[in-house]
């Protein structure tokens, strides 16, 4: 497997993650008024996954520090992993 290289995500991209995702982390559902939100990519680049808007979630800190380079097994069934 190749490694995705890593690209800085544009504002615009950000703040329609943020949106689509109503500002509340996708894993424990904390909002922005609660903690401070993150852009993650929901299969890892180490993984393979790609740089696309299809694959980036909102995450609180936390969240996005404890899921490192794993993929959360809830989205398995969403991609083909």
């Amino acid at each position: 497997m190749i490694k995705t290289p890593r690209i800085r995500i544009p504002p615009e991209v950000r703040k329609y993650v943020f949106q689509r995702d109503k500002y509340q982390c996708q894993s424990c559902g904390k909002t922005n008024l609660e903690t401070d939100l993150t852009i993650d990519h929901i299969i890892p680049l180490a993984q393979g996954g790609q740089n696309d808007i299809s694959n980036l979630q909102t995450l609180c800190f936390t969240c996005n520090q404890q899921k490192k380079d794993k993929t959360d097994h809830r989205f398995r069934r969403h991609f083909d992993i």
